[in-house]
């Protein structure tokens, strides 16, 4: 229930040496008697997850860590399919998955990169050039392990991020603030869109997209094959191939991957360079993002003044889909590193632009050239009339008409707590005939896409969500561990590369959502976002501690409240609270559970137990971490004032020490 905290304390508390004193424990005396449904099935989801990526490590890679491929890859794409199939991995590992799991997941990493290597799709560890929806696709491994082992990883990291932020590699022009062409990265010859004289486009594909540069004089006179469509040759290579696409907004994740690991100056002045170029653009074109600029700085410039029509643009293939995720990255990126929320401006005006032109219909009779996507998430909801927004732009005006996706907006509001963010979801949610605690058990590639009944839970609407996601969760696996039967023995061809993605048994959104209070990173290339992290004090390592449960139940802007819970009958636990995925808020007051009354018990020939009589405590706090004592069988509730982004996000950890100094939390009173 609602109640006053206590004022935090001015300023950080310190020793009588000077240096910060250790963050303040408190210790969790509620018994666990009956233990809730959620916390049972959150433990029995790790031990499922155990299980499966071994299964899936075991049947489908080989001693070095890469995937059993033997075939060429022939286009530039690939590189992408190859590394995100383990991009959760260490994310579950961050989560509390096992011990082994970390150098596993490296094991996979530095695999497949020698692989990739091979088949000369890699210069220097790196993709050789292609488009930023697929290259932030393939980083999310790294960024995963730079939170888990950061000093291994910077290395990598900072040097990936000088691709882009040192103009003599060849991708970035300061004088136009441009990346400077759509397909980039460690190989500057690397031109164009693809190798060989036509774009490799499948019929299959131009059926559900359609063509780019529908417009051009030259493609009036067909239909043509796809082998000499002029919109897929040289028209397509100079008019999207050079100068910028909003889609390498998506390029900040890696630079402020950098500069969270460095804390370099230079990293922030590159996002805030970039990113405001483009948010200039998006004022100047009426508060939509464009997609294009032409080498010269210019929007349109090659597109004969169209704002639209650029590579994985408005036009073609995408649209919102695409440029939605890479500008919402890159606000998060620009607001993140200065603290001025005011970036993210360019895609609030865009999203509401688009939803201001939205209709009500039922997706059966939608233009959507996203039917697969569709078909699993709405189910027979599918004929239900609802809010669906335009993804695309072309001569014609808007099209390919969608229902809302949540990613964007709820990783806006998650980042900004703001009253106008949340306002944009409710306001969705109103206008949407679909019930948001609809809850199907599907998993799309970028594993997430359960916002809406998240939401829901947040709300108050739906407090039996827990449990349903997490069966939702356990669906998802033992769907996957049976494709991996399935597929095991496959010699997979090159245009099947996408099995190992459909088998990979890692599910991690209802872990994400439930006890980090956060949603599924942003897919093309975000960073996590999270209210809380969990350290095992005892293992000195990041996650939660075996046995221990989390049930983050409230994300408001002043009020963070978690459950935790010990199910061990007699192994004491430590948790060590992080505000923040980066350690970027700080806890300046928590109110929690106490039982002090061990009346509960009874007497020696009581045949049962009475309620215990648990009530409330409250503390100052100023710093980023807490820990928990939780001693077997207890549970303790934390209602956490943060102030949000108060600390500089970084990769520390409470196990960081200065001068021999102890870790934070290793020691402090007891509340």
């Amino acid at each position: 229930m609602p109640f006053d905290f206590p004022e935090p304390a001015s300023g950080a508390d310190t020793t009588a040496s000077g240096r910060p004193a250790p963050p303040p424990a408190i210790e969790a005396n509620v018994p666990l008697l009956e233990v809730p449904g959620w916390a049972v099935a959150q433990r029995s989801l790790f031990d499922l997850l155990d299980h499966a990526w071994r299964r899936f490590a075991r049947d489908f890679t080989g001693p070095d860590g890469r995937l059993n491929y033997t075939g060429p890859l022939t286009t530039r794409d690939g590189v992408d399919d190859f590394y995100e199939v383990f991009f959760n991995w260490p994310q579950l590992y961050l989560l509390g998955g096992a011990d082994d799991l970390l150098p596993a997941s490296e094991k996979h990493w530095e695999g497949v990169t020698r692989q990739l290597t091979e088949l000369d799709m890699l210069r220097d560890e790196y993709e050789r050039g292609y488009d930023w929806f697929h290259q932030g696709e393939s980083l999310l491994l790294l960024f995963f392990l730079c939170m888990a082992d950061p000093e291994r990883w910077s290395e990598r990291a900072v040097r990936f991020a000088e691709l882009y932020v040192d103009p003599a590699k060849g991708n970035y022009d300061p004088a136009r603030r441009i990346i400077t062409r759509a397909h980039n990265g460690s190989d500057p010859d690397r031109t164009g869109l693809f190798d060989g004289d036509v774009y490799p486009w499948l019929q299959k594909e131009a059926d559900t997209y359609g063509y780019p540069l529908e417009w051009i004089p030259e493609a009036q006179d067909g239909p043509f094959p796809l082998s000499s469509d002029p919109r897929l040759g040289a028209q397509m290579r100079d008019r999207m191939g050079a100068g910028d696409t909003a889609l390498n907004l998506g390029a900040t994740g890696l630079v402020l991957n950098a500069w969270i690991l460095t804390g370099e100056t230079r990293y922030r002045d590159w996002i805030v360079e970039y990113v405001g170029s483009w948010r200039e653009r998006t004022q100047e074109n009426d508060g939509v993002i464009p997609d294009n600029v032409s080498p010269d700085g210019v929007v349109g410039g090659l597109l004969e003044g169209r704002w639209y029509g650029g590579h994985y643009g408005w036009s073609w293939p995408h649209g919102w889909h695409s440029i939605g995720t890479a500008a919402c990255v890159a606000a998060l990126a620009a607001a993140t590193v200065t603290g001025d929320d005011d970036y993210l401006s360019m895609v609030r005006t865009t999203l509401d632009s688009l939803i201001a032109r939205g209709k009500v219909m039922p997706h059966t009779e939608a233009d959507s050239s996203l039917p697969a996507k569709w078909a699993v998430e709405l189910g027979p909801d599918a004929d239900t009339p609802t809010l669906h927004v335009p993804f695309r732009y072309n001569d014609t005006g808007w099209f390919d008409y969608n229902p809302t996706t949540p990613p964007v907006p709820v990783a806006l509001w998650h980042h900004s707590a703001s009253d106008a963010d949340r306002k944009r979801l409710e306001d969705l949610r109103e206008a949407e005939a679909i019930d948001w605690r609809t809850l199907r058990p599907f998993r799309a590639k970028e594993e997430s896409g359960h916002e809406k009944a998240w939401f829901a839970f947040l709300a108050g609407d739906d407090p039996g969500y827990p449990e349903r996601i997490l069966a939702t969760a356990q669906a998802q696996i033992r769907h996957r561990l049976r494709r991996i039967d399935r597929y095991r023995d496959l010699d997979v061809p090159e245009a099947d590369i996408h099995v190992w993605q459909q088998s990979n048994p890692v599910v991690t959104e209802a872990l994400v959502q439930l006890t980090w209070g956060g949603p599924q990173v942003l897919y093309n290339g975000g960073l996590q976002q999270a209210r809380l992290r969990y350290h095992d004090a005892d293992a000195r390592r990041a996650g939660l501690p075996p046995d221990v449960a989390a049930l983050v139940m409230s994300i408001d802007p002043e009020r963070t409240t978690v459950e935790l819970v010990n199910l061990a009958p007699e192994t004491d636990r430590t948790v060590i609270v992080q505000a923040g995925a980066f350690a970027e808020h700080t806890i300046t007051a928590v109110r929690y559970t106490t039982c002090q009354d061990d009346g509960w018990i009874g007497d020696m020939y009581d045949y049962g137990h009475t309620e215990p009589v648990a009530t409330e405590e409250e503390l100052s706090c100023d710093s980023p971490f807490l820990t928990v004592q939780l001693p077997a069988s207890t549970r303790i509730k934390l209602v956490l004032r943060l102030d949000l982004r108060a600390n500089t996000p970084s990769y520390r950890t409470p196990f960081d020490t200065a001068a021999g100094e102890p870790a934070p939390g290793a020691e402090g009173s007891t509340a």
